[in-house]
């Protein structure tokens, strides 16, 4: 983040990058260290497919970990989900106009007034300004693009950056996955002395996709509570109707990568038909929000972001409403909180935020041992929502039982993967989606 008068930005070669950024962060010394090799791209060790099941061992090492969770799938209690189909006014979702109309306007209110807030519009003033402008990147596989991404409120100004690589080698336009990263800014590093399977940009572009991130809790607000600092302190600071805005952390970091797309509409190497999101864990939660919201995310790639993600609120399985807004309450609006003891009463549940999506791409991603997570209750989001899809015509609706472990579900414009390990946004993890945004694209 950067305040004052925009200052004049000069063009500069990837390799004094680190002069031209003067606040970058700088990875970790351990990190540092690491030998500059690509992620591991075999995937030998998930050829194999199986019934997800949990071995009592394993359930009884999770509750001496998490003693505060149920982890087992016996002990959840009985649930109603709100209605997909039923207006606030009693009435039935009859046709798709109905739904697109009216009950996803209905939907999105909602979500903003008791789960993620009210976010600013696109700012009048937002610029875009090249920073960094390497064509030979990678040994000439890709271009590489800094965008610093800046607006002004009154004399001041607010600034976050993009980084950016595009395919060379592509004939057309290059569908681009969006990273929001809210991990340590190496995990992006543009200059790829640091590489690491968060962010395979390698692999990707090998692949014929063009790779973009924001370090959206380094640089746009801060993931941490009473910040002072931040996109959203900007606004509280500045903005004339500032108690216009209710945003919550994730919302912000949302309406960041909205900004970005914004940016993409200028880019004349990036297809504008074919712009994915992609986040992991907390910035799952993101990415969700941002295509519930953004009908310009053509896809969606929520990966094991559990809790005010994808999974059900009302199955008190992993993580609970009440434990995330405890210890993350800046995560969310107050009002979210109020329901922890009353989950029943709560007016919406997150099989609604995942049909928002609808008719475009939606990917859920989760991990055989991220039991906090909760899977199995991203999955049945998922096989609800997906009603919507086939209200539109445009996938059939999902049922039981859960994929194979390792195996990619794809359904049209759905997609699930249930892969074998801990919580993490792996190799193997971006393979399936890119595999998803192959069948998708049309690639």
């Amino acid at each position: 983040m950067k305040f004052g008068l925009l200052a004049l930005l000069l063009l500069v070669p990837a390799s004094t990058l680190a002069a031209a950024e003067t606040k970058a962060k700088r990875a970790p010394a351990a990190e540092q260290s690491r030998v500059p090799n690509p992620p591991n791209t075999d995937f030998s060790a998930f050829e194999k497919k199986f019934s997800w099941s949990l071995s009592e061992e394993f359930l009884q090492a999770q509750s001496v970990r998490q003693t505060s969770s149920n982890l087992d799938e016996a002990k959840v209690a009985p649930y109603t989900l709100p209605e997909l189909f039923t207006f606030a006014d009693g009435r039935k979702v009859v046709t798709a106009a109905d739904w697109e109309q009216r009950r996803r306007v209905e939907l999105l209110a909602t979500f903003r007034r008791e789960v993620y807030g009210v976010s600013p519009p696109r700012p009048t003033t937002l610029t875009f300004r090249p920073i960094v402008s390497d064509p030979q990147a990678l040994g000439g596989q890709a271009t590489l693009r800094r965008i610093a991404i800046a607006f002004q409120l009154g004399a001041e100004t607010f600034t976050y950056h993009l980084t950016l690589f595009v395919p060379n080698r592509r004939s057309g336009k290059a569908p681009v996955f969006l990273l929001l990263n809210h991990r340590s800014p190496a995990n992006t590093d543009p200059t790829r002395r640091t590489r690491s399977e968060f962010w395979p940009v390698e692999y990707a572009i090998a692949r014929g996709y063009a790779m973009a991130a924001i370090d959206v809790a380094d640089e746009v607000d801060p993931d941490k509570p009473g910040a002072t600092t931040g996109v959203r302190a900007f606004y509280r600071r500045l903005h004339p109707n500032q108690a216009e805005f209710t945003w919550a952390t994730l919302a912000a970091w949302a309406w960041s990568g909205s900004r970005a797309v914004d940016y993409f509409e200028t880019d004349p190497d990036i297809d504008l038909a074919k712009i994915a999101v992609i986040g992991h864990s907390r910035t799952g939660k993101t990415a969700l929000w941002a295509a519930a919201q953004d009908t310009r995310f053509a896809l969606a790639c929520v990966n094991c972001a559990g809790e005010g993600g994808p999974a059900l609120s009302r199955r008190n399985f992993g993580e609970t409403l009440g434990m995330i807004t405890r210890n993350f309450p800046y995560w969310f609006t107050p009002t979210y909180a109020g329901y922890a003891d009353k989950i029943a009463a709560l007016p919406i549940d997150q099989h609604q935020l995942v049909a928002l999506v609808a008719p475009r791409g939606y990917h859920g991603a989760d991990a055989t041992q991220d039991l906090h997570a909760d899977p199995r209750g991203s999955w049945l989001a998922l096989v609800e929502a997906s009603k919507v899809w086939a209200l539109q015509g445009r996938a059939r609706a999902l049922s039981d039982p859960m994929p194979l472990v390792n195996d990619l579900l794809v359904a049209g414009p759905l997609a699930y993967h249930l892969r074998a390990g801990t919580h993490a946004l792996t190799t193997y993890d971006w393979k399936l989606h890119l595999d998803h945004a192959d069948t998708l694209f049309g690639k």
